[in-house]
């Protein structure tokens, strides 16, 4: 049972993160490095290098930086295109300026892994793949191919091949190790920013609808006085009118209008309760306000209490994190359920527990374990498709409850029921995920609101 993503994320593409700049900077100091290491192999060790042939090589560099400074904003985003080509250019220098100066027998070869990667936590994964293919094949040719170092008598400067193919091996271990780790480390990250970013949208909108909520019911609350006042004067007017017949037709309308005013006020909010009381409810009640938008949906849904104690109903804080959690935790059970979802309630003087049971075919077993992680995407069976060609079910929707619901205290499992129970006898056999919360976390009785909303000020006023 996967959730159906409401949330469409943006992709996985992530070149637009690296400006221009930054890569003109990080050049910039490679230059440098570049420089001063063939200056202190010239001057210090009098190594014989093809100076020319560097410096050119060199300039390459830093040409390119001059007309990416002079030619395009400082601001500028690359495209993964443009990142790419960047990288390789940075890369073929790099490799050029190690044919001039003895291969894979210079320590500095092992600076190609740089380019390679860095470029795989911002890259495309077919854009990290094709780096890391070129810098495999420019390990190997530089491994053969590249000129000597020399010292100033002439004597040519190398280490042995055993250690040369040690190198060759480590190097490209390295490659493949190091841009894959970065290339996942970075698509985990980007992927959970991005749900991080669909749970805030989704709590932002739970707090408005519930800020919304509670100024509807308190302005009907405020307003039901006046209204009644209203109502009472004008039913003495028609009786004092009952002799004019056009103006107690006058009184009648005000009194039918008023009664209009109160029932639209009655079905935009809770009448009776001021802002204060909204910010609390029984248990049930809030599981029911969390399930009542698939109520309707063609599945039954069943409220239980287990009672495990006497103690009467708590109850808890209308928090807007616990209410979308919940309501996203029923829309899953409800979208894979076949015909019934079962929501059980049950307190002690601990613990309050609520369980979402579903006669579905359970959560695929493969899968319990990372249930919770987003963009939780697998491949469907020709079944599944036909039975819902509509699904396209990402896991965002069971990471941003869970989020949610841990975020307000609560602790989530997830497994379950028998599969070896017919459907027809709609027995609980499918998926079960228990939300358990320590008391004190969401019970109302522990939190200001027991002292705040202790005597109703407002109605003693009226």
């Amino acid at each position: 049972m996967a959730y159906t993503d409401p949330y469409s994320p943006s992709g996985t593409q992530r070149h637009n993160w690296i400006r221009l700049r930054t890569i003109t900077m990080l050049r910039w100091t490679a230059i440098l490095g570049q420089l001063i290491a063939i200056i202190v192999a010239q001057n210090m060790y009098n190594l014989q290098l093809e100076l020319g042939l560097c410096y050119l090589v060199i300039g390459a560099s830093v040409i390119g930086n001059l007309v990416a400074i002079f030619h395009f904003p400082e601001n500028k985003r690359l495209s993964e295109t443009e990142n790419l080509l960047m990288v390789v250019f940075d890369l073929l220098q790099l490799s050029f300026l190690l044919f001039l100066t003895g291969g894979l027998h210079n320590p500095f070869s092992l600076l190609i892994l740089g380019p390679v990667t860095v470029s795989a936590a911002v890259m495309s994964l077919r854009s990290t793949v094709l780096l890391g293919f070129l810098a495999l094949i420019i390990v190997s040719l530089l491994a053969q191919f590249h000129l000597p170092l020399r010292t100033e008598q002439g004597f040519i400067l190398q280490i042995p091949q055993v250690f040369v193919f040690g190198n060759w091996v480590a190097t490209v271990i390295a490659l493949l190790f190091l841009s894959a780790y970065s290339w996942k480390t970075a698509n985990e990250m980007h992927m959970m920013a991005e749900a991080l970013q669909a749970t805030h949208l989704a709590l932002s909108r739970e707090q408005k609808l519930t800020d919304i909520g509670g100024v509807v019911a308190a302005a009907a609350h405020e307003l039901g006085t006046p209204l009644a006042t209203i109502k009472l004067a004008s039913s003495e007017l028609m009786d004092e009118l009952s002799d004019k017949p056009a103006l107690a037709e006058d009184a009648a309308l005000i009194r039918e209008q008023a009664d209009r005013c109160r029932e639209i006020l009655q079905s935009m909010g809770r009448a009776g309760k001021d802002d204060l009381h909204l910010r609390k409810a029984p248990l049930s009640a809030v599981l029911e306000e969390a399930a009542e938008p698939h109520l309707n949906r063609g599945k039954d849904i069943v409220f239980e209490q287990n009672l495990e104690t006497e103690t009467p109903q708590p109850e808890i804080l209308r928090r807007p994190e616990i209410i979308h959690g919940l309501r996203n935790l029923v829309q899953n059970a409800v979208d894979f359920a076949h015909g019934t979802v079962w929501m059980e309630t049950n307190w002690t003087d601990d613990l309050i527990t609520i369980r979402i049971v579903d006669d579905g075919t359970g959560f695929p077993p493969h899968l319990i374990g990372r249930i919770g992680d987003p963009f939780m995407g697998r491949r469907k069976s020709e079944k599944e498709r036909k039975a819902r060609p509509e699904y396209e079910g990402m896991g965002l929707g069971l990471f941003i409850a869970k989020t949610l619901l841990e975020r307000s205290g609560a602790e989530l499992h997830f497994s379950n029921g028998s599969s070896l129970l017919v459907r027809e006898q709609k027995l609980k056999r499918g998926a079960i995920i228990d939300v358990i919360w320590p008391r004190n976390k969401i019970d109302a009785a522990y939190s200001e609101l027991a002292q705040v909303t202790g005597e109703n000020f407002r109605n003693a006023a009226h």
